[in-house]
């Protein structure tokens, strides 16, 4: 995600989002465990013992959006406590008087900004979601501009990521494992402060604190991705506070939270298979494809290692290598078939040691704006087992069945989901906001969940595994390559829409098979939810789009 973005209410040129940035209980600056933070009273409510509900003062933040900071506990056992700032935004709706209420958007990540999320997909949800909702968005604890976490800085970051390997050797793992332990303690010394507290427990207590600010009886509310999982949490902890929850690329909660080596395994096996998907086209359709003379997969085995040997300086003055690669098809493959061709041609350049393939390009210091959170929360969320020959056994055996892309990934530095077992296995901080559930939200109104069939990043299997486990669990399956349904799909939009709206739930086994097939050729203009930067550049490292649904 680009987090380049404007900050709330001003103008200007772009900068970087501040950092740990928390509200603690005096008006003094002092350090907790290496943390920089600020101080600020928390209003009190003796008679309740409950946390008091943040009073919003909105301002005007550029096209049509209200700004405002929320005070929130920054540990809910001491609710009466130290607080926290969070960044919210919102957009009213057109006529106040016909709206239905307020909608919750919450992004992927973790680590993608809400706020962000909101400004750049507001323009493209369909027109009778705008009349019916004011559209809000948050910044999750931890994240963007609500006490943004940082473990390793970007020199750090980019001299980790140059370091590796798109073919690791036959003795990477150790190194991966000292390299994890060295990311856990400079998050320890730099964050120290805030670790214990960015689960999503307390995300969720959070945004229930939000709804209550904003007069809201019940929830409404769309999630993507991690998103989805905050909004299980939300809907375990308060489910009789539900109107209508969208968990649209879902998690496996009972997997991701309690056994994280059966979430993992699937999500590296759903990645490769995506992967392995896309080089089957290109072998049948090489005229279009144009990369593999004959052989695609022989051709991508040896075009990473062939980087590995000789990186390609890039134009930033940096280098691209076999990693490089791993990296940027870990996140564009999740655009579908749409993008395909320019995947295809893409990689022909690589080939061609041509600089200008977005696959080519490390990433940027606005990825590991995204990145820190990323492995920080998981780390929190889940409950990894303190054994170190069974890290080494699954690491390994991930790895194994994923040949394509996972070796890299699973031996390479902390960096995204399936990724973090090396660092959360010797994880040194509290984890006083993890949920371990029950994940039923016995009682709640019906709740939505959205899976793709060839998602590679949230497998199918786990959106299945939602919608069982919920107690009023519906599930819509969308039978196409990509992540997520919502923006991609009409029919699957469409059923959001009238669900969101009217609380008309879908029919049992309803599924949509309008994906958008591959182009003829590589398209000149970004396919919907796609940005021309990343087709052509990979400028914009993860930038939400639902889509284009008007």
């Amino acid at each position: 995600m680009t987090t380049r973005e404007h900050r709330p209410g001003r103008t200007g040129t772009r900068r970087r989002l501040p950092r740990l940035r928390i509200a603690l209980a005096a008006a003094v600056s002092f350090a907790v465990a290496g943390t920089a933070v600020q101080a600020m009273a928390a209003p009190q409510d003796p008679e309740t013992g409950q946390p008091p509900v943040p009073s919003l003062s909105w301002s005007d933040c550029q096209g049509g959006f209200e700004c405002a900071d929320a005070q929130v506990p920054l540990d809910y056992r001491d609710p009466q406590g130290r607080t926290l700032t969070l960044a919210v935004i919102r957009k009213k709706a057109p006529d106040q008087a016909k709206k239905k209420g307020t909608l919750f958007l919450q992004p992927g990540g973790p680590g993608n900004s809400g706020v962000d999320f909101v400004r750049g997909n507001y323009a493209g949800l369909p027109a009778s979601v705008r009349d019916s909702f004011d559209v809000f968005g948050y910044d999750v604890r931890g994240v963007g501009r609500s006490s943004q976490v940082e473990c390793w800085n970007d020199q750090t970051y980019t001299q980790a990521i140059t370091a590796a390997k798109g073919v690791p050797g036959p003795d990477a793992y150790e190194p991966a494992v000292r390299q994890a332990a060295a990311f856990d303690q400079a998050c320890q010394d730099n964050a120290g402060g805030l670790l214990p507290y960015v689960g999503t427990e307390y995300v969720a207590r959070d945004i229930d604190l939000l709804r209550q600010a904003l007069g809201e009886n019940q929830l409404t509310y769309y999630g993507r991705s991690f998103g989805s999982y905050i909004g299980t949490v939300y809907a375990a902890l308060f489910p009789d506070r539900v109107r209508a929850l969208v968990l649209d690329g879902a998690y496996d909660p009972e997997h991701y939270a309690n056994k994280p080596y059966a979430y993992d395994r699937p999500q590296y096996l759903a990645l490769d298979g995506a992967m392995s998907r896309f080089l089957d086209w290109c072998a049948a359709d090489q005229a279009t494809c144009g990369f593999g003379d004959g052989d695609p997969r022989a051709a991508f085995q040896q075009l990473k290692a062939d980087l590995d040997a000789n990186p390609v300086p890039t134009a930033n003055g940096g280098q691209a290598n076999g990693y490089t690669l791993v990296y940027r098809l870990l996140f564009n493959i999740n655009a579908g078939k749409v993008i395909w061709p320019s995947l295809g041609e893409a990689l022909r350049k690589a080939q061609l040691r041509d600089n200008t393939s977005f696959l080519l390009r490390p990433p940027s210091a606005a990825s590991y704006d995204f990145l820190n959170p990323n492995v920080v929360v998981e780390c929190v969320d889940k409950d990894y087992p303190r054994d170190p020959a069974l890290l080494k056994r699954k690491v390994t055996s991930f790895a194994k069945a994923a040949p394509l892309l996972g070796p890299a990934l699973a031996y390479g530095p902390p960096l995204y989901d399936h990724q973090h077992a090396t660092a959360c296995a010797q994880w040194p901080a509290e984890k006083v906001s993890r949920y371990d559930g029950s994940f039923r939200a016995k009682g709640s109104a019906p709740i939505l969940v959205l899976g793709t069939t060839g998602d590679p990043d949230t497998p199918y299997q786990d959106a299945v595994a939602l919608s069982r486990r919920l107690d009023n669990g519906r599930l819509l399956t969308f039978n196409a390559e990509g992540h997520t349904a919502f923006g991609r799909s009409v029919c699957a939009t469409d059923a959001v829409t009238d669900y969101l709206v009217d609380l008309k739930v879908p029919a049992h086994g309803t599924t949509c098979a309008d994906e958008t097939q591959p182009p003829s050729a590589t398209p000149k203009t970004a396919p919907p939810g796609i940005t021309l930067g990343e087709l052509r550049h990979g400028v914009s490292d993860r930038l939400e789009r639902l889509g284009d649904m008007r």
